[in-house]
């Protein structure tokens, strides 16, 4: 399980009205990963429970290839250009895949 490449960002939203305008934004941005990414293997969106204002994805992508596909898309460029209005804050780590169980490649 060597291969693939991923990360897990943490955004802190405004208020309840900003985090209802940014998961619109999230859910038209994810019709378009599903419909033109294959290498985009997994991108979950996750609220926290007693943290209404705060949402964490997961993003696995088959390699860094993928996921500088992934970035240069219409769809994700307009989210990266929109999502800045409903934050107050964004942490994004960066991950390697050492072992487990999940939608790697061979």
């Amino acid at each position: 399980m060597s291969s693939g490449f991923g990360l897990v960002v943490r955004f802190e939203l405004r208020d309840a009205e900003a985090a209802a305008e940014f998961d619109a934004l999230v859910a038209q941005t994810a019709e378009g990963i599903k419909k033109h990414e294959p290498g985009t293997l997994a991108y979950v969106v996750h609220t926290v429970p007693d943290e209404p204002n705060v949402r964490v994805f997961y993003e696995l992508y088959a390699d860094r290839t993928a996921f500088e596909a992934h970035e240069e898309q219409p769809h994700t460029r307009y989210f990266l250009t929109e999502r800045e209005q409903y934050l107050t804050g964004l942490d994004v780590t960066f991950l390697e895949a050492q072992a487990g169980k999940g939608p790697m490649p061979a």
